[in-house]
C-alpha cells in the first residue's frame, strides 16, 4: 500500500526505498516486476501476481515412484540409516539420477504422515547408572596379557585377524548375547549363550565354536575387557591359538569397534529383553543383516563384502 500511495505521489524509486527502509534496487525489482499491464502498480494486483509466480509444493518423488519407494522402504527395515540409504540408491540406480534422494528428503519423508513409509523403533537411551566398586564385585582374572602388549599391527587396523569382544546382557543380567567384531572390517559375529548367563565355560564354549571355523590368519588376536566371563580366556589360546588381551579397567574406549557394534545392536535387543528366548537362527540372521550394511567408516563397503575378498585373496 504504502508503495503504490507514495508511486501516486510521484516519488521516486530512491525516495520510496528511503521511507520504507528498503533497498532501490528491491523497490525498482517489485515495480517492475508486479506492475500490471499498463505499467500501474496497483497493491491487490501485485499480490495476485507475486502468488501466482510461488513455487507450487511438488509431490514427492517417493511418492510418484513405487519402485522407489519400496527400495528405500526395503533399506529402512533393515535399519540403515537414511545415509546410508542415500548412498545406496546411487548404486542401485547408477544411470537414474532422477531417483537419487539425500538424506534430509529421507528424513522428511520419514516424519511426513502423507508418506506411507517407517523404520523400525530407535532405542531409547537410559541416564546411566553409577557403578560403585564393579570390578570387586565382578572378581578379578588371572595371567591377564595386557592391551599395552598388544602387537602395533592390532592397533593401526593393517591387518585382517584381530577382533574386539564382549557381552551385551538381558532382563536382570539373567541372559546375554556375545559380540565379536574384526577391527579392520567391522564383520559381526553373535555368540550364542545357551545357558543364559554367560558363565565362563559357557563363553569359552561359544568362542571357540565361532573362532574355529575361521582360518588361522582371520583369528589371530582377541580384545577383551575384564570381565570374569573370560576366566577361561587361557583355554580359548589353547584351542583356537586366538592371543587374548584385556583393557585396562573402566575403559571401553580401548575397544571401540565391540563398543560401537553392541549400541547397534541394541535396536535389535533392547535393555530388558529376555535373550534367553533369541535362537541362533535369529543371531545368524541379525548377525548377516548387520555385516551387508554398508559402512562409512568403510568408504561405503559392506563388512561381509570385505571378508569374502579377504578369504577369496587368501585361497587363490
Amino acid at each position: 500500500m504504502t508503495i503504490a500511495d507514495l508511486r501516486r505521489e510521484k516519488c521516486t524509486v530512491r525516495e520510496i526505498a528511503n521511507e520504507i527502509g528498503r533497498s532501490p534496487s528491491t523497490v525498482s525489482r517489485e515495480l517492475r516486476r508486479n506492475a500490471d499491464p499498463s505499467g500501474r502498480y496497483l497493491p491487490r494486483n501485485a499480490d495476485r501476481i507475486a502468488a501466482q509466480r510461488l513455487p507450487r509444493p511438488r509431490k514427492r518423488r517417493l511418492l510418484a515412484d513405487a519402485e522407489l519407494h519400496a527400495v528405500v522402504m526395503e533399506l529402512l527395515g533393515k535399519r540403515w540409516s537414511p545415509e546410508q540409504v542415500a548412498h545406496q540408491l546411487r548404486e542401485r540406480f547408477p544411470d537414474e539420477p532422477e531417483r537419487y534422494l539425500c538424506a534430509e528428503s529421507i528424513y522428511q519423508a520419514i516424519y511426513d504422515p502423507e508418506v506411507p513409509i517407517a523404520r523400525p523403533a530407535k532405542r531409547r537411551r537410559r541416564r546411566r547408572r553409577r557403578r560403585v566398586q564393579g570390578l570387586e564385585r565382578r572378581g578379578r582374572l588371572t595371567a591377564m596379557t595386557m592391551i599395552a602388549d598388544r602387537p602395533p599391527e592390532v592397533t593401526d587396523r593393517v591387518e585382517i585377524g584381530h577382533w574386539e569382544g564382549d557381552c551385551i546382557t538381558g532382563a536382570g543380567n539373567r541372559s546375554a548375547i556375545g559380540t565379536l567384531v574384526e577391527r579392520r572390517t567391522r564383520y559381526l559375529i553373535l555368540v550364542h549363550v545357551p545357558t543364559g548367563r554367560p558363565t565362563a565355560d559357557a563363553m569359552r564354549e561359544g568362542i571357540t565354536t565361532a573362532l574355529g571355523v575361521l582360518p588361522a590368519w582371520l583369528r589371530r588376536t582377541l580384545t577383551w575387557d575384564q570381565g570374569k566371563e573370560l576366566a577361561l580366556h587361557q583355554q580359548i589360546t589353547e584351542q583356537t591359538g586366538t592371543r587374548v588381551f584385556f583393557c585396562d579397567a573402566h575403559s571401553p574406549w580401548q575397544r571401540g569397534s565391540n563398543e560401537n557394534m553392541n549400541g547397534l545392536l541394541r535396536d535389535y535387543f533392547p535393555k530388558g529383553t529376555d535373550l534367553r528366548h533369541v535362537t541362533p537362527e535369529e543371531l545368524k540372521q541379525v548377525a548377516e543383516e548387520v555385516n551387508t550394511r554398508p559402512r562409512k567408516s568403510l568408504d561405503r563397503a559392506q563388512p561381509a563384502d570385505l571378508i569374502a575378498d579377504a578369504i577369496t585373496s587368501a585361497t587363490a
